[in-house]
């Protein structure tokens, strides 16, 4: 392998170990206080449900009267139709177009969004430059001494579980649209069903929750990480001791 190549892998190396260690030390500890600033904001304080009701701009169009017709045209008004038992079926309205034009997206709850992802980003990225530098501390395999590698391996599965939950946080948002757009479409389809128009709120509602809950679980998870580095960070970057005379 060229001499070259090994020293750019040995320097990245390197600069990883430096950036994750200012990150644990200086990063963390800032991300904490910026998401406990965030979630004292009105945006996210208050969480008045009211906020992100939003009209859906799908009108409510005019009831139909159906009179019967003979195969003349003519209509008969003076005799009741019989009753007889059959089945209906209510087939909904064919949507070619909304006649108020197009149905938003709620927008108070995309302004939150646009907040909430860039912070579910920097999550996942933290945790995968943290992972990257105790994969790096982790020493060669050998017999015996091995309670600080323990210690490693454990921490390393802790931040790996952080950074899947963080990756979650995105297809949570995902749905919520995907969700509200198919209830959106069935309000289109049967505007005079007003549990449907009743199911958009409740979904918005309930996105309005998570998005809250989301900023601070992601507060959480930059503690609890913290924490757990901190408490055991002598024993992340030395995990065997070189002292081996006490055991003489």
């Amino acid at each position: 392998m060229p001499k070259d190549t090994i020293t750019k892998v040995q320097e990245y190396k390197d600069s990883l170990i430096s950036k994750a260690e200012i990150l644990i030390t200086k990063g963390f500890p800032e991300k904490i206080v910026e998401l406990n600033e965030l979630l004292a904001t009105s945006m996210f304080n208050e969480r008045n449900f009211n906020e992100v009701h939003q009209d859906l701009n799908i009108p409510v169009l005019a009831p139909i009267l159906v009179n019967n017709h003979d195969g003349d045209g003519s209509a008969h008004d003076d005799h009741p139709v019989p009753k007889r038992a059959r089945k209906d079926d209510v087939s909904g309205t064919a949507v070619l177009g909304i006649p108020a034009g197009t149905v938003p997206c709620n927008k108070p709850l995309c302004e939150m969004i646009k907040v909430v992802k860039p912070i579910i980003r920097k999550l996942v990225e933290d945790s995968n430059l943290l992972k990257m530098w105790i994969s790096f501390m982790i020493p060669k395999i050998e017999d015996g001494n091995n309670f600080g590698v323990s210690i490693q391996e454990d921490t390393l599965a802790e931040i790996q579980t952080v950074e899947s939950e963080a990756a979650a946080f995105f297809d949570q948002i995902s749905r919520y649209f995907l969700s509200r757009a198919k209830v959106v479409s069935k309000v289109a389809k049967y505007p005079h069903i007003d549990d449907y128009r009743r199911a958009v709120v409740e979904l918005d509602e309930k996105e309005y929750l998570s998005l809250w809950l989301v900023v601070c679980e992601v507060r959480n998870r930059y503690s609890s990480l913290h924490d757990i580095v901190i408490k055991n960070l002598e024993k992340l970057k030395k995990p065997r001791s070189s002292n081996i005379e006490s055991l003489y």
